[in-house]
């Protein structure tokens, strides 16, 4: 129970109990023997106190009355160190599951109600399968004590039941085979009485998605010293502007505190204080947009939380590591220049199958993987959903290619659009992406060995086939070129003697 301040919790306010279920005997056993070492007996008797405030053969609520009855009951004194005392022991049932407290502010009398409503202690099987207070009850009472306990709770299975050769056949009758209804006539009248005289909460229903934000959520939140604090506080007999502002929260999916940060803003109200609509779904649409990119970011957060924790957890376990998947030698890959010092082809194709992308990336890096590169795959690996021995292929895929010398630079765009297509021509085993990557690479050399892109290249218009441009034919050097017979040197030799001395004599003639 959070209590800012003990005058907000005295025996002058009041109070409802509220309840849904009732106690059976085993119940009762688990609140004797299991609850009270946890929460101690005066809590039990809190909450024994609080069950008896609705009769035993109903559930609902019960009637408002001061909490001086609490206090009277109990034998606590109404001073500030028996409200500390009540809300401590109302916090440990609150702790352990048995209760949820609220907290209601009613505007006609400007006060707290508080609605005490009890939950069902927990079933011995749902117990004991709940970590924390399993080891919470171990703290209390000790690990021994717990296993005596919790076999008590048990009778054991006959010896003729517990043979595995026996059959076990389910000859139970449904609901249809022996009853009929008349579903052709719906008797409204009825469905509407039966949600009038509903005195429970439905299950599963929720209370801060369905229900209205009234005026008394936002006005206990917004802060006193804002310079829109006169215009909140005109909204409280302003049912179309209340209107209004629902509206925009359920478009959004905002809460009362959401509503009263937007309302905070400026600009949001008029000179006269009416809401100015646009410009508060210009706001909400903002925030609800940030709250979708924060959404997406938590949940990367928590996925790579929970591998992590399965890594660790696989490292610390005693079982029995899953087997290693071994590479057939029709799938093999050549090993990369980086890697024929280190491992041989077996090897490789092994780690490739087997390791996570991220290890895998770090043989490829002396130091530390570029951060940019670890986002690129951890977005295939959590987005896209590419299984790990795929990722693997195509980093061996990308690591040859740009190992290979060519223009291709590895960018989050081209390794993407691998990724897609991989994904479109559903790559989801290792044999298919090494047969993906062997295609890849046949295309590549088709197009490295066509005539195009040998040594011609051919232009041509938009709206016809002529060439725009003459073709020019190229002289290619065939390695022939440098060499010269003795015979050709001798008369080149000869032709450059005759050359030169021509050269001279027309020197020596001139004047």
């Amino acid at each position: 129970m959070r209590m800012s301040h003990l005058h907000h919790f005295t025996e002058h306010h009041r109070y409802c109990v509220s309840r849904e279920f009732g106690l059976s005997v085993l119940d009762g056993r688990m609140l004797g023997s299991v609850y009270q070492p946890m929460v101690g007996a005066f809590a039990i008797s809190l909450y024994r106190l609080l069950f008896e405030h609705i009769p035993a053969e109903a559930i609902g609520y019960s009637g408002v009355e001061q909490q001086r009855r609490l206090f009277m009951t109990l034998g606590v004194e109404p001073n500030e160190k028996g409200r500390k005392y009540l809300i401590d022991q109302a916090s440990r049932l609150e702790a352990v599951g048995l209760l949820q407290t609220c907290r209601i502010y009613m505007p006609e009398t400007d006060d707290y109600m508080y609605e005490y409503e009890l939950l069902a202690p927990l079933s011995p099987t749902e117990f004991f399968a709940t970590q924390h207070l399993t080891l919470l009850l171990r703290d209390k009472i000790g690990k021994f004590a717990v296993l005596a306990l919790r076999e008590q709770f048990w009778t054991r299975q006959p010896e003729e039941l517990s043979r595995r050769s026996l059959g076990k056949e389910n000859i139970s009758l449904p609901f249809y085979d022996i009853f009929e209804l008349n579903t052709h006539v719906i008797d409204y009248e009825l469905e509407q009485a039966l949600a009038e005289v509903a005195t429970v909460r439905q299950p599963g229903a929720r209370e801060d998605g369905d229900q209205a934000i009234g005026y008394s959520d936002i006005i206990l939140r917004f802060p006193r010293e804002s310079v829109n604090r006169s215009h909140v506080e005109k909204l409280r007999f302003d049912h179309n502007q209340m209107g209004v502002i629902n509206y925009v929260a359920r478009k959004y999916d905002l809460g009362p505190q959401d509503i009263c940060r937007l309302l905070d803003e400026d600009g949001v109200f008029a000179p006269d204080g009416e809401v100015i609509l646009d410009t508060l779904q210009h706001i909400a649409s903002q925030h609800f947009r940030q709250d979708l990119k924060r959404q997406e970011k938590r949940e990367v957060a928590a996925a790579k939380v929970v591998s992590l924790r399965a890594a660790v957890s696989e490292e610390n376990s005693d079982a029995i590591a899953p087997l290693e998947q071994a590479v057939e030698m029709e799938y093999y890959v050549e090993v990369p220049p980086q890697f024929l010092s280190k491992c041989d082809i077996h090897q490789y194709n092994m780690m490739l199958r087997n390791e996570p992308y991220t290890r895998l990336l770090q043989t490829f890096f002396p130091g530390t993987v570029p951060g940019q590169l670890l986002d690129i795959f951890e977005k295939i690996d959590l987005n896209y959903k590419l299984n790990g021995e795929v990722i693997n292929v195509l980093i061996h895929y990308l690591m040859t290619m740009v190992a290979s010398g060519g223009d291709q630079r590895m960018n989050r765009n081209f390794v993407e659009a691998i990724a897609s297509n991989m994904l479109v021509k559903q790559v989801n085993t290792y044999e298919k992406a090494v047969r993906y990557i062997r295609d890849q690479s046949k295309v590549k050399g088709k197009n490295a060995s066509s005539p195009a892109a040998g040594g011609r290249t051919r232009t041509y218009t938009r709206n016809g086939n002529r060439p725009a441009k003459p073709d020019i034919p190229i002289a290619l050097d065939d390695g022939s070129a440098g060499t010269v017979s003795e015979e050709e040197f001798a008369a080149m030799m000869k032709k450059a003697a005759e050359i030169k001395a021509g050269k001279k004599k027309g020197v020596s003639k001139a004047p």
